[in-house]
């Protein structure tokens, strides 16, 4: 299948790299690079030089040793206005909110020949919003999305270079095509199978996005004074992401509207004809799993048919039961692993000079304005989603007034998405013609 043979990657980082490798080895393809010209790129394309574009994964599980692997790839485009030749599948391994920017920069006529997009890490909603790009500059690629990224890859010596590590892998990722029955899908599948990796496939782009654990657990938990405060407020005593107040930001209110903003969520894919998801069974299931005498399977597969007060009481004691890794050895003492201790990360100085916000909450922005757009053009009422908005953007503008004096990054600004959000309209719009 020619649209597998020649693949385009488009992203310098971590990810492109170990999507890079496997693609070559796995499949056999001719394998291109493409990226931006920036600060952060050019350490990474310093490393390609010098090692003569050579590609290499370790990995940190030796059960993940299928990941692993060195490779040469083929092309190297800097800047994506500079790319040339045919290339009929096109990978984003980019962030979320950089997939229209991104295609902007390509001309007419290498859009046009492309057969294949694939979605590396989308949110729910952007194989709408790249479909009718596409379609708006004559173009009708196949569209696939997957849920998320496969794992956690990082660098290997925590720079920008050639070398990545994949230190997690995920169990189970979803795939869904707006080809039925898609050929591409199939060859992806028997790929993941030699990977190790279970792949869901799902009727459509849309229904996969709809399977990322991020679009339900993140608002709520980074999107609240507890947690803004210590990710943009002063350096003190350290904080947690998934630990209970007041160790992190883990209470009855925080849970309460988790479940409201899953609810919200579920209310929009129901207009939508997108099946929605058991929140507890996809955590449990799909993500990392409790012991019995914790959750029962009953419990667990039930919940959303429960009332709301037992859905917040089960979800309050999925979230007890892994302050501690329930699987891990005890050491000597009894102690076991501990799982929960994953640290805010505060406002940084980035490599352009400027105060910047970390990847999470960042992106999380992004994606909720997209899920709050879809809602009013559904017409679902969505008071938690607004309230999550409303509390990270005043804690925005209160960091940037405190910071007159310094360079402050996009990521300060308060935005509308108001583009991407008017072609996901006109997707969902021309849908129901």
């Amino acid at each position: 299948m020619s649209g597998v043979q020649r693949v385009l990657l488009c992203g310098t980082g971590p990810a492109s790299i170990q999507l890079a490798v496997m693609f070559k080895n796995h499949l056999d393809c001719y394998v291109g690079l493409a990226g931006r010209e920036s600060v952060r790129s050019a350490a990474f394309y310093t490393a390609l030089e010098v090692h003569r574009q050579q590609l290499q994964v370790t990995i940190q599980n030796e059960k993940h040793r299928a990941l692993a692997g060195e490779c040469i790839v083929d092309q190297v485009f800097r800047g994506y206005d500079t790319i040339a030749g045919e290339w009929h599948t096109l990978i984003l391994a980019v962030t979320t909110d950089a997939y229209i920017d991104v295609l902007q920069r390509m001309d007419d006529t290498f859009i046009q020949q492309l057969k294949y997009v694939i979605l590396v890490s989308p949110t729910f909603g952007s194989s709408l919003l790249v479909n009718q790009y596409l379609q708006e500059r004559r173009a009708e690629p196949e569209i696939i999305s997957f849920s998320t990224y496969l794992g956690d890859t990082r660098w290997r010596h925590e720079h920008p270079s050639n070398q990545v590590i994949t230190t997690g892998v995920k169990r189970k990722v979803y795939i869904g095509s707006t080809v039925p029955d898609s050929a591409y899908v199939h060859q992806l599948s028997e790929l993941f199978e030699r990977l190790h990796i279970s792949l869901g496939v799902m009727s459509s782009p849309l229904e996969a996005e709809t399977r990322n654990i991020s679009l339900y657990v993140h608002p709520p938990l980074f999107m609240n004074s507890f947690s803004l405060e210590a990710i943009f407020g002063q350096q003190g005593v350290p904080k947690y992401v998934y630990k209970l107040y007041p160790e992190g930001p883990i209470t009855p209110a925080l849970i309460r509207n988790m479940r409201a903003h899953w609810q919200e969520i579920t209310q929009i894919t129901d207009r939508l004809h997108v099946p929605g998801i058991n929140l507890l069974q996809f955590m449990t299931d799909d993500n990392y799993p409790v012991r019995l005498e914790s959750l029962s399977r009953d419990d667990i597969e039930k919940f959303d048919q429960l009332q709301a007060i037992h859905q917040e009481f089960l979800l309050y004691i999925r979230y007890a039961s892994l302050l501690i890794d329930p699987f891990s050895e005890p050491d000597a003492a009894g102690t076991y692993f501990d799982f929960s201790a994953v640290p805010f990360r505060h406002i940084f100085t980035n490599r352009e000079g400027e105060l910047d916000v970390p990847r999470m909450p960042k992106e999380d922005y992004y994606r909720i304005k997209i899920i709050q757009g879809i809602a009013r053009h559904v017409q679902v009422s969505c008071p938690t989603i607004d309230h999550f908005i409303a509390t990270y953007e005043a804690k925005l503008q209160e960091t940037a007034r405190a910071h007159p004096d310094q360079r402050l990054s996009t990521a300060f600004v308060i935005q509308s998405f108001q583009q991407d959000i008017r072609m996901i309209y006109s997707a969902l719009t021309d849908s129901k013609d």
